[in-house]
């Protein structure tokens, strides 16, 4: 799963330098491997694709491997997560990534308010995003 973070956030999240991904990618093996979330994978011919992490209703975690992106894997995952919720799912995405941005308004989430940091203080601003359908 470590790896297909790492291959997901270097074709979509443009804006992290690579010191940026170096930093990230202890902090994700530690979240990958607590049970802090639920995790839930996508597989393809017996190979994981890509997976979604939750909280609560609040998704963590959504990264697909960069060859399945818009193939509707991750509107499975998200639909997935929604039904067993059974509340209105939650996300947090980055204000610099407009592709998951637009993704998540594909799928009923509208913005409801703006931080000017990430959750660990760092200055990537955060769209936070409930979904309304």
């Amino acid at each position: 799963m470590l790896d297909i973070w790492e291959r997901s956030v270097r074709a979509t999240h443009h804006f992290l330098t690579e010191n940026d991904v170096r930093a990230l990618a202890p902090l994700v093996a530690a979240e990958l491997e607590s049970d802090a979330f639920g995790w839930w994978v996508l597989e393809a011919a017996d190979t994981v694709v890509g997976f979604l992490g939750v909280a609560g209703n609040a998704v963590e975690a959504l990264f697909l491997d960069p060859g399945h992106l818009r193939h509707g894997g991750g509107r499975v995952l998200v639909e997935h997560a929604q039904r067993l919720a059974h509340v209105p799912l939650r996300v947090d995405v980055n204000e610099k990534n407009a592709a998951a941005r637009r993704f998540y308004e594909a799928l009923g989430f509208v913005v409801v308010a703006r931080s000017p940091t990430d959750s660990a203080g760092r200055a990537f601003p955060i769209l936070h995003m409930n979904r309304i359908r």
